[in-house]
């Protein structure tokens, strides 16, 4: 009788069904606020220099995100194409992560020092110079956009109140960190730091 109840009063039966999905995802989630493997960083991992910062930034605002995930999951087809999977210490300085949900181009997140800078800067200055049959738009105009840095120590301090460590020394410094470089030299920068953090010390 309480059933049929249920099944004829359509609103009782949708908070009874977000009732219930929403105590099995919390008992899903929540746990994982807790544990050491999702909110301590993996060994060797050291927050972004001011001009790797930057290039993530360049990387966000041409919207490589779109088209390029940074999440190995632990499948034999991922981890023999990409390297290691991905684990959640290695996001834990990543304000927004990156993680992505497409994969128009091949997942980034262990493309550090797989190619050379070189090879880097002539793929996102035309794709097809070194991928004949590549999709992707070319960014020519990065190799001329200069960085001025006036927002690059401010941006340390936001992140440092985030959790990331670091120091007085690197915020002093970020401006003439980044002094003279152009948004190519940040992006390749950033790139070639993905994922060294599992597969070698920096």
């Amino acid at each position: 009788m309480k059933h049929e109840i249920i099944e004829k009063n359509i609103g009782l039966m949708a908070l009874l069904m977000v009732l219930c999905v929403s105590i099995g995802g919390l008992t899903q989630i929540v746990p994982l606020f807790f544990q050491d493997v999702t909110n301590d960083p993996v060994e060797g991992l050291k927050p972004y220099t001011a001009l790797e910062l930057e290039g993530r930034d360049v990387y966000i605002a041409n919207g490589c995100v779109g088209c390029h995930s940074q999440m190995i999951r632990p499948f034999r087809a991922e981890t023999e194409r990409y390297g290691h999977y991905s684990v959640a210490g290695e996001s834990v300085w990543d304000h927004p992560f990156l993680w992505g949900s497409k994969r128009t181009g091949p997942d980034l997140a262990r493309v550090g020092g797989r190619y050379s800078d070189e090879w880097q800067r002539a793929h996102l200055y035309n794709p097809r110079n070194v991928v004949p049959e590549s999709i992707m738009p070319a960014f020519p105009f990065l190799v001329e956009k200069k960085l001025d840095g006036k927002d690059t120590a401010r941006k340390m301090e936001v992140m440092r109140g985030f959790g990331v460590p670091y120091t007085d020394e690197d915020i002093a410094g970020a401006r003439e960190a980044v002094k003279g470089k152009t948004e190519m030299d940040a992006i390749v920068a950033y790139l070639q730091v993905l994922g060294t953090s599992i597969t070698s010390k920096r």
